[in-house]
């Protein structure tokens, strides 16, 4: 199968294609996509995510205290004008790298937990299902993410999960960081992503469910721990 033949079947066949898929681990082309697509999504919402940041920062007087008046000031008119120098290094050479270790990550730690029921499969087989099933979330999650940050020029207020429902919720609020894990995209993805794990471990699809949403909860919970912690800096 091509990659336009795999893109389509993660969408509209899922478990024939990941058995495709499975038989040779073909994960380059698959790979390249969405590191392309990353980096345009990236480049495009970075201004946004940027003025974003310096609004929060703005209201933060202890912030402004601890770096002197001048320093925060310099720094606010850095993040509203940013020079495309730092437009470019964020989102075309620490975003995809960030991705890529995320994806690698990822993928290790589902092998080690799929290691716990099965002997089957190995990292390359993981690896390549993991990318394809990305293709929901990173190339259709982040394309219609990206259609909503242009529309509202906000990255911050713009979510993709159940927080969408509750727009009277703050950014940092307990409620928000959690509802913002329950996105629609990433729960469609690792539910697709059974089919590639089932194949690859050879075990039912039950079980491989198990596998793809307990770890889409472990790093649900990390995720949550580190917003509730990143908001001390915030408030």
């Amino acid at each position: 199968m091509n990659l336009i033949q795999r893109f389509q079947g993660i969408f509209a066949n899922p478990r024939p294609t990941f058995e495709k898929i499975n038989q040779r681990a073909i994960w380059i082309d698959a790979l390249i996509l969405i590191l392309v697509a990353y980096m345009i999504f990236s480049y495009l919402s970075t201004p946004y995510a940027l003025q974003d940041q310096a609004r929060f920062m703005k209201d933060n007087l202890k912030l402004k205290e601890r770096m002197g008046e001048e320093r925060f000031n310099q720094t606010i008119a850095n993040l509203e004008n940013p020079p495309s120098s730092s437009v470019i290094l964020r989102s075309l050479i620490l975003s995809p790298i960030t991705l890529l270790i995320g994806l690698l990550l990822s993928s290790l730690i589902l092998l080690i937990i799929g290691r716990f029921v099965s002997t089957e499969g190995n990292f390359k087989q993981v690896w390549s299902h993991y990318l394809h099933a990305n293709f929901i979330d990173k190339i259709l999650g982040n394309g219609v993410r990206l259609f909503l940050i242009l529309s509202k020029k906000s990255v911050m207020q713009t979510t993709t999960s159940l927080a969408a429902f509750f727009p009277q919720l703050e950014v940092t609020s307990t409620s928000f960081i959690i509802l913002s894990q329950f996105d629609f995209f990433q729960l469609w993805m690792f539910g697709v992503l059974g089919y590639g794990l089932s194949s690859a471990f050879k075990i039912e699809f039950k079980k491989a469910l198990f596998i793809s949403y307990g770890f889409w909860f472990i790093k649900s919970i990390i995720y949550i721990l580190f917003g509730l912690i990143g908001r001390q800096f915030v408030s």
